[in-house]
């Protein structure tokens, strides 16, 4: 299986959990938006549901493929979200998310689901996280020099993202994102604890105890991981 073929397995599976009525938050990025595609079929086949977006993007191509899209303002709790990670920590589902730069919008609408449900190509399995991967960190663009300089201090290599043209990366909120290189990170909770007492961050794309199920796919299917503190 290509990874695009292991990415779309993964998120059907996801998307056979969603039971009609439910309000199901949308993440960002490739294996997100193949759940999106899977979403929409289902929606089209008479599966009534309502989306909450973590990203401008997820939105628009939910809107385009014809599922209701709703706010938290409307629907405070959320059933379940489907959603993609950047790395994967085995045992634990301790995630990095954030390299298609939408953590803090997918973050919030983590913290208000009932399920957060990860789906994955197996290249994103890691032992330690960070092994592969730097921490997004999404920061205020006042003063970001200086918030870079107190992530250096923890021990990161922040590095400014930028767009396709060369100019500062936005996220849908306005702010800026450093790529913070820390390597295998022994205690990510720790850590995660750690960039959130750094003034003038705003969020970290490092994800402790939120996930509860990741679908992870390979050449032998798909496999199902839970945290080892879960029942299976």
């Amino acid at each position: 299986m290509s990874r695009d073929d292991q990415k779309r397995a993964a998120a059907e599976a996801a998307v056979e959990l969603v039971q009609d009525g439910m309000v199901v938050g949308l993440g960002t990025g490739s294996t997100a938006a193949f759940a999106i595609d899977a979403l929409a079929e289902r929606v089209r086949q008479g599966l009534h549901i309502v989306g909450i977006p973590t990203s401008e993007r997820s939105a628009a191509q939910a809107r385009a493929a014809g599922i209701p899209l709703g706010t938290l303002e409307e629907h405070h709790r959320i059933a379940l979200t489907i959603d993609g990670a950047d790395e994967i920590a085995r045992g634990s589902l301790q995630l990095i998310k954030g390299l298609g730069g939408a953590l803090l919008r997918e973050k919030i609408v983590a913290a208000a689901s009932e399920r957060l449900v990860i789906v994955a190509d197996s290249a994103k399995l890691v032992d330690r996280l960070g092994t592969g991967t730097p921490v997004p960190v999404e920061v205020v663009p006042f003063g970001w020099e200086t918030t870079a300089e107190r992530l250096a201090r923890l021990g990161a290599n922040p590095v400014l993202r930028r767009d396709g043209a060369g100019q500062p990366f936005r996220t849908d909120g306005g702010h800026l994102i450093l790529d913070c290189g820390f390597g295998p990170i022994a205690d990510a909770a720790t850590l995660e604890q750690a960039l959130s007492h750094v003034v003038g961050v705003v969020e970290s794309g490092l994800f402790i105890g939120m996930a509860d199920l990741a679908l992870v796919a390979g050449d032998a299917g798909v496999q199902r991981l839970t945290r080892a503190s879960l029942p299976g």
